[in-house]
């Protein structure tokens, strides 16, 4: 059930789905969310892991997308995976429902407990992750379920990336976004589990420094690293979007590798 004094519904992908999300307190899901999602193809049936999912923005916008994707949203928050299960279970999502589950787990542990939470070996085409990354001595915020989603805690992107290594099929692809000065940790973390990195800046408008970075890599593959042309989101004059990022940010187109 949705309280309409705590919780907001909002569209996406022009009411292709819904999401319930906290009105102040925790992660509200935006546009990083849409834009991850983009860096998922896929054709046939696929199995896609949403690794820190919170209310399931961005694996609800790949099945939204992908008609033959299997999306598992693993949130370790309570609260959070709460949300996710009352978006699924939204009338207007009943199209998608069927085809998206949460797993409430922490998709840092290691060995026989991250298998037994139902992170499972070997398993998944697509891991996707739009991880904490404010530091955790930026932003600092008084509400707790806002802090554990955008604090970034010691050495977090390794232990995801080695999660998303253990739990994705051989040549199966990871997609994440951060903050560009995350990028020599995400190169790091990759280390020989992935290769091929194909990494995107995005800048608010030309001429401006970038303020997300997009990250695809390939299991196994000892591909050389690439650095795509940039995504600028916003036309010199005013704050639409870019019509091609518009396109992204909406499902109706999405980013493959190259």
């Amino acid at each position: 059930m949705t309280d309409p004094t705590t919780d907001t519904i909002d569209a996406f992908h022009r009411g292709r789905f819904h999401l319930v999300q906290p009105k102040s307190g925790g992660h509200r899901a935006g546009m990083d969310a849409m834009m991850l999602a983009a860096l998922v193809v896929g054709e046939g049936p696929i199995r896609v892991a949403d690794l820190g999912a919170g209310a399931g923005a961005a694996g609800l916008a790949v099945a939204a997308r992908l008609d033959q994707a299997h999306v598992t949203l693993f949130e370790r928050s309570a609260q959070m995976a709460d949300y996710a299960r009352r978006t699924l279970a939204l009338p207007d999502n009943a199209a998608l429902a069927p085809r998206v589950r949460v797993v409430e787990a922490d998709v840092t542990l290691r060995g026989k407990p991250r298998v037994e939470a139902g992170l499972l070996d070997d398993h998944f085409h697509h891991v996707i992750m739009n991880p904490p990354f404010n530091d955790g001595r930026d932003r600092r915020t008084p509400d707790a379920l806002k802090a554990e989603a955008h604090a970034m805690p010691e050495d977090l992107f390794e232990a995801w990336i080695r999660t998303a290594g253990a739990i994705m099929i051989p040549g199966g692809q990871l997609s994440l976004i951060a903050r560009p000065e995350s990028v020599a940790e995400i190169v790091a973390a990759c280390g020989r589990r992935f290769g091929g990195l194909e990494l995107t800046a995005i800048h608010p408008r030309s001429g401006e420094d970038a303020i997300r970075l997009l990250v695809t890599a390939i299991k196994g593959s000892r591909a050389r690293l690439k650095w795509r042309a940039p995504l600028v989101m916003h036309d010199d004059v005013g704050h639409a979007f870019a019509p091609f990022v518009d396109d992204l940010n909406n499902g109706r187109a999405a980013y493959p590798r190259r």
